[in-house]
């Protein structure tokens, strides 16, 4: 079966509502986003619209190379599922971009994970409850708790996930980069020791007769 990868983006940004939601759970990188690509070309979540104004918010493509974003601290988390998945993901996620202006933040909603009450607000989402909705009815990633109940460390945890980066957002596309020499570096090596086993058999054979 054909496998996908999708990521999973944490951040903070150190306003001041980050510190104060840092609080509230007792954790940090309190933000999180989903993206289909590892370069993080698309990155979905529910939050600001605009940078300056943090109670104007909802449905958000996010841009990592923004003035608002680049700064903050982060780690990415991937996850293999079934290429059925990846397009069930895909298409979630769309079906809520089309109706992003009837869409809003779920303010209240933060304090119903806070104080544990059900607060299921329609067409309304913080980002751990969007990312949350869109992973539901997997096989490979199993969401226990109400969408509602989900705050961004219990999508750390979830099983499959993988941390792949931890730092300044800004410097993920060097990681990349690194991640890439690696790869070719490696191949380079396979290469390398493949010729010379394969000289060395030669010879081997070329002395015995």
């Amino acid at each position: 079966m054909q496998e996908k990868t999708i990521y999973l983006l944490f951040t903070d940004t150190g306003t001041y509502l980050a510190k104060a939601i840092n609080f509230c759970t007792r954790q940090s990188l309190n933000h999180v986003s989903i993206s289909l690509d590892g370069e993080l070309n698309e990155v979905y979540s529910f939050g600001r619209k605009r940078p300056k104004n943090p109670f104007i918010g909802g449905f958000v493509k996010e841009d990592i190379t923004s003035e608002f974003l680049k700064n903050s601290h982060c780690a990415v988390y991937s996850c293999n599922i079934s290429a059925q998945e990846c397009e069930q993901i895909r298409e979630n996620i769309k079906e809520i971009e089309a109706k992003k202006d009837d869409y809003r933040y779920n303010f209240i909603g933060l304090f119903g994970v806070l104080l544990r009450i059900k607060i299921n607000r329609k067409n309304a989402l913080f980002c751990s409850q969007f990312v949350a909705n869109v992973l539901q009815g997997l096989q490979t990633i199993q969401v226990e708790k109400p969408s509602y109940f989900i705050k961004p460390g219990d999508l750390r945890t979830l099983e499959g996930m993988q941390l792949i980066y931890q730092g300044k957002l800004e410097h993920y596309p060097r990681h990349l980069m690194k991640q890439d020499k690696t790869l070719v570096t490696g191949t380079q090596t396979v290469q390398k020791q493949s010729f010379i086993f394969l000289l060395s058999s030669k010879v081997k054979r070329f002395v015995i007769r």
